[in-house]
């Protein structure tokens, strides 16, 4: 039912003096509005969804990032939803000008992050916080600009037919939401791996000031004076020409940024379904680093130390013909389990996919790796660990080795709880041997002693040992903010069995490259003496990483 306009209070300037002149009639106009609400709704999620997962990457800790992110945009919408009540009398001129700008901020935002971590977040000091401070603005600047939207498209859709607040209150959000649902499904499956996080927020700007630009200047239009008129239409053109030039100028952006933060040897870098991939060096006698998802993961001058400490002590312990490496899907710790004589059957599992094909077919990682993959004793099964390890009934292994991202990642914490490592043990052969990487036991001994109780909370227990690296002056851990550490650089590995005793340390009669027997056992009583006691298991519903 359409009722009557109410009379507006004494001195106030009314929002409209009669209805707006529409070059279509007002059922197609209102439609278009609904349109523009759909659309611009889109946008602006894709803009969040955008800092949210750069903020991941670039800074770490996920669930932190999205927290800032989140509440600080929200908190921005009804700052700005209160802000826009100053435009309802402009509400054509002002959501044109704020979709305007909304465009140029939202689309920019991903490139202008990237450019500041890569050129300024290794300076260190006051410049170490630069990327965080500049992922705070974008947030308080997108929000406002979002939240002046509705209130402005709600005083618009009523210039075409008043209806009641309920019914236009309804179909704005009706519209709304709907495009927040197709914005945020087009994030993941289209936007980011077709055209990568800079294109996708740049092509979102366009889509954004298309959209506004086209409802203010061709359904209201007669609401505009002249000079309003030709000031949004020169700005859109401007806002476009400038989001057109970076996405030109992208691929040559990224690829220099990508230097800054990772050096001139730079050979490959790939997006997979899982995580960024970035190989440096590992051709003409440079050695190799894997970074994944902008950590360091392999260190081409110490990979040796790290792996044949994760593996040897593990398969010397016992029987290891048949061993599980659940990660690694680079191939060096298989590498290390190839080497040994006695093995039969080793099975991997890795969730990416596009790290294995790396691994197989890229020459410096299939050399460095030894080409392991090609060793008709290697089985690889795509897939998450631990759903694998829910579903592999009557598997067993003589040891089963986690090489998997650092504990402190929020997207490996359930890797490192307790069902984990109960799902783990079900699968050990009697006398059989889990051993795990679990961070820096120097520089993070919290997280360290975490995993032990949680290992001891499913049933295992296990003896602590490091192995001392060099520090590559790259973030190898959960924090993704470049800078030097200052303790030394080492690795913790925890080497557990079913059962109240630990396994004992020993190489047996194999003589690793970088490891001896008497290296091992002063690794181990070094590790012993950072012992924190009383801590609490991590679980699914409640990790404590």
């Amino acid at each position: 039912m359409i009722e009557p306009h109410a009379p507006a209070p004494p001195g106030a300037p009314p929002s409209w003096t009669g209805p707006a002149r529409l070059p279509v009639r007002p059922g197609t106009g209102r439609f278009l509005v609904l349109v523009c609400v759909f659309v611009c709704a889109a946008c602006g999620l894709v803009y969040e969804l955008e800092l949210v997962a750069f903020a991941s990457y670039l800074i770490g800790d996920s669930v932190t990032q999205a927290s800032v992110v989140l509440s600080v945009m929200v908190f921005a919408m009804g700052i700005g939803s209160l802000g826009a009540k100053r435009l309802r009398w402009h509400a054509a001129a002002g959501f044109g000008a704020i979709e305007t700008v909304l465009a140029l901020i939202g689309g920019c935002s991903a490139m202008a992050l990237y450019a500041v971590f890569a050129w300024t977040g290794g300076w260190g000091g006051m410049w170490a916080e630069g990327p965080r401070c500049l992922l705070v603005a974008f947030s308080l600047a997108i929000g406002l600009l979002i939240g002046a939207e509705v209130p402005l498209l709600m005083e618009l859709i009523q210039r075409i037919r008043h209806q009641d607040a309920g019914g236009a209150v309804a179909d704005l959000f009706a519209a709304d939401y709907v495009g927040a649902l197709v914005g945020g499904l087009a994030f993941p499956f289209l936007l980011l791996p077709f055209l990568g996080q800079l294109t996708g927020a740049l092509l979102t700007g366009t889509v954004n000031v298309v959209a506004g630009g086209a409802l203010v200047l061709g359904l209201f239009r007669r609401d505009l004076t002249r000079r309003a008129r030709w000031t949004l239409l020169l700005g859109g053109l401007l806002v476009l020409g400038v989001l057109a030039s970076a996405a030109v100028l992208a691929g040559d952006f990224e690829r220099a940024a990508r230097h800054a933060v990772y050096g001139k040897d730079v050979r490959v870098a790939e997006q997979t379904d899982v995580q960024e991939v970035v190989l440096a060096g590992g051709t003409d006698g440079k050695p190799l680093d894997l970074f994944l998802d902008g950590r360091l993961r392999v260190g081409g001058r110490d990979e040796r130390l790290y792996h044949e400490a994760l593996v040897h002590p593990a398969l010397s312990g016992g029987p290891h013909a048949h061993v599980l490496i659940l990660g690694g899907g680079d191939g060096l710790a298989a590498r290390e389990v190839l080497r040994r004589p006695g093995v039969r059957r080793l099975d991997i599992v890795e969730l990416d996919a596009g790290l294995v094909r790396l691994a197989r077919h890229d020459p410096g990682l299939a050399a460095v790796n030894g080409h392991a993959y090609d060793d008709p004793r290697v089985h690889t099964t795509t897939a998450d660990a631990l759903g694998w390890l829910r579903q592999a009934r009557g598997r067993t292994y003589d040891v089963v080795i986690a090489d998997l991202p650092d504990p402190g990642i929020t997207a490996s914490t359930k890797l490192y709880s307790q069902e984990f490592y109960g799902l783990a043990r079900r699968v050990l052969a009697p006398g059989g041997r889990l051993v795990v990487h679990a961070g820096s036991v120097t520089t993070r001994p919290g997280v360290f002693w975490t995993v032990a109780a949680t290992l001891r909370a499913a049933g295992l227990a296990g003896s602590p040992y490091r192995v001392l690296g060099h520090d590559s002056g790259f973030p190898a851990g959960p924090d993704r903010s470049a800078g030097t550490s200052g303790p030394p650089h080492d690795w913790g590995f925890l080497l557990a069995a079913p059962g109240a005793t630990p396994p004992s340390l020993r190489l047996g009669p194999w003589h690793p490259r970088t490891l001896t027997q008497a290296e091992l056992t002063a690794d181990g009583r070094a590790a012993r003496r950072t012992r924190i006691g009383g801590l609490p298991a991590s679980t699914l519903v409640h990790p404590r990483y």
